[in-house]
């Protein structure tokens, strides 16, 4: 039994973490897109460009509803759901001929289906460890949702070398179905008597204070200023990075004539994963707006040298900085959502700040894809990008810890 409550624990972070593996399917868009804008009968890049901004869009929506939901109803079929809408999408995109049928099944059910499912997996795997895991298991759930790319990206390369974009589609539907939903039956709140196991303290070591929390649900939380600091921060932050992702191909093969974007995909992947797992980590060492302002000062000034960058090399560490930038956001915005406002209305509560994100989706996608149509280049997208991070960066120095309700 005593094995079991230790396992236990690990095997849910394992199960969310497989579970946003799957539903990562978001960050393959860069390689379908460029495929989309190089059909014989091409699509325009803001056709190309808006299934993936309305899938963001619908995304947060849909995450604020499960996460409402799920903190009473339990994560398991949310989940569930959401796993049944990404594959159910990903096939319907596969007859998707024009852009608006694009919108409706990869923009609106794919979409939907991320985030029923993102939204559920993080807090049911948060509840499982004591509050010193915070930033750590954050990190580790929703960096499989951004490695997933490393993966997506060359197997959707190479199905549409060799079967075409649209059976790709079906193919990706096909595996979300198979993996995703096996892995979704674990998913479960922990019983409400369940205390979490806090780290051993070591020989000669003081034992941590016992930090009193509060706990706020969501109207309370947005009648409070931090939570408004907090959602323009997220929302301006993001849009960068989410500029980067929906474009890296197309960027890559502009700037520097690089036909294999999809090898750029797997390095955003790959340090977006690194960036959310030492988001989580450092913000459980150094602090949670330390170590958001040390992301937002390096995005900053990667998005402002983009324009320099026009080899294969200079473009890869650029879309590392901005991968491994971006997903430290994911990680720390979690984290301080729940030390700010409790973990009692998780879901919900974070539900209502991922709204901005959806903003993001359609702040740095939108102004790229109107900024190439009009100049043929993404030199005044990169410039407006760093002009909102260095206004992220003063909303940042005047966030205060959120004190003075109840007892959590």
């Amino acid at each position: 039994m005593e094995k079991q409550k230790k396992t236990k624990p690990l095997l849910i972070l394992a199960a969310a973490t497989g579970i946003n593996l799957t539903l990562g399917v978001l960050y393959s868009w860069s390689v379908i897109s460029k495929a989309l804008t190089s059909m014989p009968s091409p699509w325009t890049n803001q056709e190309a460009s808006l299934p993936y901004t309305v899938a963001i869009i619908v995304f947060a929506i849909t995450l604020l509803i499960a996460g409402v939901l799920q903190d009473k109803m339990g994560p398991k079929r949310f989940v569930v759901m959401g796993v049944v809408l990404v594959g159910a999408g990903l096939i319907a995109s596969s007859f998707a001929t024009t852009s608006l049928l694009m919108i409706l099944s990869y923009g609106v059910l794919v979409g939907g289906g991320i985030g029923f499912g993102y939204s559920c997996v993080t807090p049911a795997a948060m509840k499982w460890f004591h509050r010193d895991y915070k930033g750590v298991v954050t990190g580790l759930v929703v960096a499989g949702f951004g490695v997933a790319a490393v993966y997506v990206a060359p197997a959707t390369s190479l199905l549409i070398d060799n079967f075409g974009i649209f059976p790709t589609f079906r193919i990706l539907g096909v595996f979300v179905l198979v993996v995703g939903l096996p892995l979704s039956m674990l998913i479960k709140n922990p019983p409400a008597d369940y205390v979490a196991q806090p780290p051993a303290v070591k020989a000669n070591q003081e034992p941590k204070a016992v930090i009193k929390g509060w706990n706020y649900n969501w109207v309370e939380m947005i009648k409070t200023p931090q939570f408004w600091f907090l959602w323009i921060m997220f929302a301006l932050a993001s849009s960068a990075g989410l500029m980067i992702i929906g474009n890296v191909s197309k960027i890559a093969k502009l700037q520097a004539n690089f036909e294999a974007g999809f090898v750029l995909v797997i390095v955003l992947a790959i340090f977006n994963a690194l960036g959310r797992i030492g988001g989580g980590y450092f913000s459980d060492k150094i602090g949670r707006i330390r170590t958001l302002q040390l992301v937002i000062i390096i995005q900053a000034i990667n998005m402002a040298l983009f324009v320099m960058y026009t080899s294969p090399l200079t473009i890869a560490i650029g879309t590392a900085a901005a991968g491994l930038a971006y997903g430290a956001l994911l990680s720390i915005f979690p984290s301080l959502t729940s030390d700010y406002y409790g973990m009692k209305a998780f879901g919900n509560n974070y539900g209502v700040l991922y709204t901005a994100w959806g903003l993001a989706g359609a702040i740095g996608p939108v102004i790229a894809a109107s900024v190439i149509d009009s100049t043929g280049n993404f030199s005044q997208a990169y410039v407006i990008s760093a002009v909102l991070l260095i206004g992220t960066l003063v909303v940042s120095f005047l966030v205060r810890p959120v004190t003075g309700k109840k007892e959590a």
